[in-house]
């Protein structure tokens, strides 16, 4: 009976079927150990010479990723990748692949993305993928179950939705048209239909960045919901993110094993997120306001005082564990053991030396800050890193924000808007609004923009029937994907990666 690997708990002592690929071999006298994988997980499958017969001499034909089919007994081992075995008693190669390019020593980003079609394979990728998978499914279980309605916006528009000039441009049957950047204005309309709506789809910024944080093609979650207030959405945001991770926590444990995640950080969603006003987070910033007796810039400085510690006990480890590698007298385990821990080692002292270069930088950059800029990277990671769980930074200037925020009663220079910042360093995951309703001052942001009133006259008509108060919010899929799975680059959390510089394969 054919299964897959992620069932065989239900088949412990009976004969099953498997078919999948070699993720790793290693042979001994009349033994093969086989580490297969068929897409649901791993398993190690022993052939054995006394078992197999003549049709074991098949099994030196089972190279890196080379395809095959086992039946055989299934056996409980904790100790085993998956916590099963299979003891084999037939066996079929289906097809050998030779010269697999993707091999277990360390290769450049640059090749392994230009092989990224064969790169998702890994024991590395697949658990990310089906992290991936995982989030999808969670994001839409949580809304499903408020009731909201699925909505889709066009990927062909117009005009820009938020007065960019970083748009994908291409002709429409000889009309001038973009690339959505946003469904969001669409789903403002949906939601005059439906009350709550959310939309899931791919989104475009020609934005030329290189950063870890960046991709020109992404996917997007934008709920809008009628007769919200900014209040109720930063609670709707709160709440989706708790539940998302949580439910992503009880159904990948193994994978974010795999990728050794701290899983322990990522349950910081357990608490209340800090909710802090722009200007209380420019003054934490900058030192002229502490949290819990913390000051920002000493707290900087402290962590660069640790790094620099840090990175001198690591060399000297470094040094000591290679005169183990390197001598004639320790045994080859031993050896093996050291040369492991030496590599880890160097990573490790790879990561800190970067913190040691950047550190000086974001204390420069937190003293020097300009109230009415907006937060870049490097600020967003120092606030986090005094709450040390998800915050959320409301009421911003309305220079640096989007036409269609709704201003602050009382102060007409801010406007109702919510960034979320990851802890971690992975900064911001969810931006929205509460939106304006004042038809008049929506007319005076358009013309201010540049933009062709023309173009937007269907979403002033929101306003001209039936306008009511509504808020909504934007979540980059692929950015928490990539704190979740704490990731140091955005382009793993996506099967293929679109960015400024790469569009193959």
């Amino acid at each position: 009976m054919w299964i897959y690997i992620n069932q065989l708990a239900d088949f412990v002592g009976q004969k099953v079927t498997l078919k999948g690929w070699v993720a790793n071999k290693r042979d001994s006298k009349g033994l093969a150990f086989v580490t297969m994988r068929d897409g649901t997980g791993f398993c190690q499958c022993v052939l054995a010479e006394e078992k197999l017969a003549a049709s074991f001499e098949a099994t030196k034909f089972l190279s890196q990723e080379s395809s095959f089919i086992v039946s055989g007994l299934v056996v409980a081992d904790e100790k085993q990748i998956g916590g099963f075995e299979i003891q084999a008693d037939s066996f079929e190669l289906v097809h050998e692949s030779v010269d697999y390019p993707i091999t277990p020593k360390e290769h450049g980003v640059d090749f392994l993305l230009e092989r990224r079609h064969l790169w998702l394979r890994s024991k590395r990728q697949w658990a990310i993928m089906k992290i991936r998978n995982a989030t999808i499914y969670a994001i839409h279980n949580f809304f499903q179950k408020k009731d909201f309605a699925l909505m889709d916006s066009p990927i062909f528009t117009g005009s820009a939705a938020e007065g960019t000039t970083d748009l994908f441009k291409t002709d429409y049957f000889g009309q001038e048209a973009y690339l959505a950047q946003t469904g969001q204005l669409y789903g403002e309309a949906m939601a005059m239909a439906h009350g709550k709506i959310y939309t899931f789809g791919p989104t475009f910024r020609a934005e030329k960045s290189k950063t870890r944080r960046h991709l020109t093609e992404f996917w997007m979650i934008e709920p809008e919901m009628a007769f919200y207030d900014l209040d109720m959405d930063m609670d709707l945001i709160e709440d989706m993110l708790r539940s998302v991770v949580n439910e992503v926590i009880e159904r990948c444990t193994p994978e974010l094993q795999i990728l050794e995640r701290d899983i322990e950080a990522l349950k910081s969603v357990n608490q209340v997120f800090p909710r802090i006003s722009y200007d209380e987070a420019i003054a934490i910033l900058t030192g002229k306001k502490e949290v819990n007796g913390k000051n920002a810039i000493s707290l900087l400085e402290s962590d660069l005082s640790t790094t620099k510690e840090k990175i001198e006990a690591i060399k000297a480890e470094i040094i000591e564990r290679e005169i183990i590698v390197n001598d004639n007298v320790s045994k080859k385990g031993v050896k093996n053991f050291n040369r492991t821990l030496v590599g880890q080692l160097k990573a490790e002292l790879k990561d800190l030396e970067e913190d040691e270069r950047n550190i000086p930088q974001w204390i420069a950059s937190a003293k020097n800050f300009e109230h009415g800029n907006d937060l870049g990277g490097s600020d967003e990671t120092v606030l986090t890193r005094m709450f040390g769980c998800p915050i959320m930074v409301y009421n911003w200037p309305r220079k640096i924000k989007a036409f269609y925020m709704k201003r602050v009663e009382g102060n007409m220079d801010y406007v109702k808007g919510v960034d979320v910042l990851a802890p971690e360093g992975y900064g911001e995951i969810v931006g929205g609004s509460e939106r304006e309703t004042d038809l008049a001052f929506l007319l005076e942001q358009i013309h201010e923009e540049g933009l062709s009133q023309e173009d937007y006259e269907w979403y002033l008509d929101l306003r001209r029937f039936g306008s009511v108060p509504h808020s909504g919010f934007g979540l980059g899929l692929e950015r928490l994907i990539t704190w979740i799975c704490k990731l140091k680059h955005i382009r793993e959390a996506v099967p293929f990666p679109r960015t400024s510089q790469r569009l193959k394969p």
